[in-house]
């Protein structure tokens, strides 16, 4: 766990070992996006880590110096108990300032890392001289006070800290030994209450990393899925509208041609069915934001045949869908869609041919070739293809004209 000084959110070491006192939020060190569905029970976790919460865990180690009070009470009298009382009110404001604003979390490639800020070491420095003017008035008790330091010196610095524990613990034991008149229980209590502590410690350290790595990746996900849900929309707002403007452009000059002619019945009949595809582009505009767009093979062929009819193109199209396999109309349907508007759009064909099998779509054309560049539907095509293990080939095709052919799996082709 990397130490780094320096600035940023502070956290608790102790206090805010699970989750942080002051940790940063994953959307405070960086853009995390936008809010994940799972925000409420990632506000619940977060609940540990702010408001009353936090003091709790700040008192729940603070017990250690309370033990050691009590020791400089059985211990000392007179002058030297006061001076043991404070001495041990000193600790616990130095365990407090650095629980409370020394210590926090960085984001790093590996997950969170532990930093800790400049003045970190002078107040565990200061804890330790506290806890060696101690020793001479609480004696034994004193080994609480070396327990809550050798636990934040071996939370930070984990590199070392099984040598730390290790040191501390012979310390703990040997006290005893140097001093017998300082303890009237076992001797040996010091090196398994420094052992213990400092685990239980390190695993709470342990365990909110843990939690900020799953916070952030969550954040992550939730970019992710904001994004994957911008570009569907995007995708499928160019491919329903190119197709119906599209058709619109084509029908309305249809329109004003016949209009022209005198021809009052047919322009009058293009024009409503001009109005039918506005209302039916607003509708799958409407559908497609909210998420629950269709497109069925059979009725983009329907719509095709309509739209090459107006274009004045021969439209060779199957009357039948039922060969197609059921998982893959709908990519077809859009395969058709992207075909047909393309063959509208650029092609100048006389002719456009679609043929289907089980799991094949292609749709052939005799015009002058197909649009220039790569163009935002084809993509969005191969994106809805890949995702079922399919590809896109599009190219021109001999003797003249395009083709655009989707395939999955190896099938029969059915003629139209």
């Amino acid at each position: 766990m990397a130490l780094r000084p320096g600035g940023g959110s502070a956290a608790a070491v102790l206090a805010r070992l699970g989750s942080g006192g002051d940790l940063d939020p994953p959307d405070a060190c960086e853009d995390a996006g936008p809010a994940s569905p799972d925000a409420d029970s990632g506000a619940d976790s977060q609940r540990w880590s702010y408001g009353w919460r936090r003091p709790v865990r700040v008192a729940g180690m603070l017990v250690y110096p309370a033990v050691t009070a009590v020791g400089v009470s059985q211990s000392s009298m007179g002058w030297r108990a006061v001076a043991g009382f404070a001495i041990v009110s000193l600790f616990c404001g130095c365990f407090v300032a650095l629980s409370a604003d020394a210590v926090g979390y960085s984001r790093s490639q590996a997950g969170p890392e532990l930093r800790v800020r400049p003045r970190f070491w002078l107040l565990l420095g200061t804890m330790t001289a506290l806890f060696l003017a101690a020793l001479p008035v609480a004696q034994g008790a004193a080994v609480f006070l070396g327990a809550v330091i050798i636990s934040i010196a071996a939370a930070v610095m984990r590199r070392r800290a099984a040598l730390i524990v290790t040191v501390g613990a012979i310390i703990g034991a040997a006290v005893p030994l140097v001093e017998p008149t300082w303890h009237n229980g076992p001797g040996w209590f010091g090196a398994p209450l420094i052992i213990f502590t400092a685990m239980a410690v390190c695993s709470f350290v342990d365990i909110t990393r843990t939690n900020h790595a799953l916070m952030a990746a969550r954040a992550e996900v939730a970019r992710l899925a904001s994004e994957a849900e911008r570009n569907r929309i995007a995708r499928d707002l160019h491919d329903l509208l190119g197709h119906s403007l599209t058709a619109i452009t084509v029908k309305s000059g249809l329109a004003r041609r016949l209009a022209a002619a005198d021809d009052q019945a047919g322009s009058a009949r293009e024009i409503a069915e001009v109005e039918q595809l506005c209302r039916q582009a607003l509708t799958d505009v409407r559908a497609a934001v909210s998420g629950i767009g269709e497109v069925t093979l059979a009725g983009e062929l329907a719509r095709g045949r309509e739209l090459l009819r107006a274009c004045g193109v021969i439209a060779d199209l199957p009357t039948a869908c039922d060969v197609v396999d059921s998982a893959y109309r709908e990519l077809f349907g859009w395969a058709v869609r992207e075909g047909l508007t393309n063959v509208a759009r650029h092609a100048h064909a006389t002719r456009c041919t679609v043929t289907l099998s089980a799991s094949r779509v292609e749709i052939r054309d005799d015009g002058v070739g197909g649009p220039g560049g790569r163009g935002h539907g084809l993509a969005g095509l191969r994106e809805r293809a890949a995702a079922l293990g399919g590809s896109v080939q599009a190219g021109p095709a001999g003797p003249r004209g395009w083709q655009l052919c989707v395939r999955l799996d190896a099938g029969g082709v059915a003629s139209p």
